[in-house]
């Protein structure tokens, strides 16, 4: 299977530095900004916003994890059952400005998935989505507030995100099945 680069290290660097600051820019000082990633590389994108938040803000925005395993809509047509892992929300999200980080926005299922498994530790304030991509073929009217690059794809390819705190190198590649 043939893959193509889209994003290179340094590019994902740059990407999550400009989200960061669109981050700060709608929420001046991050006083009641929360990150939520959404396990796994979602959360890994959002411990990297974190430090960029904590350097350029001068703030520690607190972080949450979210596994949303347990409320995918697909599950009992999957033929195991899902591996359900840790959350780990640090305090009520009532009243936060929450900003739910993920790596690819594809069809919005995952996204519902994670408001839905959000409301069960308080009503925020607010909800934005951050995504490093966006490729587009939404089944449900969900769309991010801040995205890293769109990309036209179609159903038949693949967007890989690879990170170095799991895939020992950092990079965005399409590929065709």
């Amino acid at each position: 299977m043939e893959s193509k680069l889209l994003l290179d290290s340094g590019e994902i660097t740059r990407t999550l530095e400009r989200l960061a600051y669109q981050i700060m820019e709608k929420h001046a000082g991050c006083e009641n900004t929360m990150l939520v990633g959404i396990e796994r590389r979602g959360a890994d994108l959002a411990r990297r916003l974190k430090r960029i938040l904590a350097e350029r803000a001068g703030r520690d925005v607190p972080l949450g994890t979210l596994d949303i395993n347990l409320y995918r809509d697909d599950w009992t047509s999957m033929e195991a059952t899902p591996h359900v892992g840790p959350s780990f929300i640090p305090c009520d999200l009532t009243g936060a400005s929450v900003v739910l980080v993920d790596d690819v926005l594809y069809t919005g299922r995952t996204i519902r998935s994670a408001l839905e498994a959000i409301l069960d530790y308080g009503r925020p304030a607010s909800v934005e989505l951050l995504v490093l991509i966006d490729r587009g073929h939404r089944e449900l009217p969900i769309q991010a507030n801040y995205v890293g690059r769109t990309i036209n794809t179609s159903k038949e390819e693949h967007v890989d995100v690879l990170l170095e705190e799991r895939d020992e190198t950092s990079e965005v590649r399409i590929s065709r099945d």
